[in-house]
């Protein structure tokens, strides 16, 4: 098989502004074979994409219902946050994923962290926020246990008496 010659031309351009042309040679083969690689990566962005989709969809109703009965919403460092959310004085993140930074102006601005745009500043925030949230669902388990130890205690001792009284004395 005889191969074709592509020329590419690249524009360069030099300090002073002057533009040259460096041109590049190509097979036609070697062009062909880029375009089926370029064919798969983009299919593979579109499956990988789709599964992210999902992934988040997923994580953000296991979220909610387990954040639920513990907190309306989790604070975020703001030093956590990427330098292009900008100076934020305090950021929570709720259960269903929305961000809400407040400004040093007052301003307050709500992200949503399932859209696909925000899938970095997801990262930054769900890495800062799940060992907050381990810290609330422990805290959350040990309440529960007080409480049982309480009522267990008190109620022995509710038994105890009530029990006491339903005894018949004998003659």
């Amino acid at each position: 098989m005889k191969q074709k010659a592509v020329a590419i031309t690249v524009n360069n351009q030099k300090e002073n502004g002057s533009e040259y042309s460096q041109p590049n040679q190509i097979t036609l083969e070697e062009l062909i074979q880029s375009m089926k690689s370029l064919q798969d990566d983009f299919g593979q962005i579109f499956e990988l994409s789709s599964e992210e989709n999902r992934i988040v969809d997923v994580f953000f109703d296991s979220f909610l219902k387990l954040m639920k009965p513990l907190a309306n919403t989790i604070s975020v460092s703001p030093v956590s946050l990427p330098d292009e959310i900008g100076n934020v004085i305090q950021a929570n993140v709720d259960p269903k994923g929305n961000l809400v930074l407040l400004y040093p102006n007052g301003q307050v601005e709500i992200r949503n962290l399932c859209e696909k745009n925000e899938r970095d500043l997801m990262i930054c925030v769900l890495k800062d926020v799940m060992p907050k949230f381990k810290h609330l669902t422990s805290e959350y388990r040990k309440r529960i246990e007080n409480r049982m130890n309480f009522l267990s205690s008190v109620t022995k001792e509710m038994q105890k008496i009530s029990n006491s009284f339903l005894e018949e004395p004998e003659d």
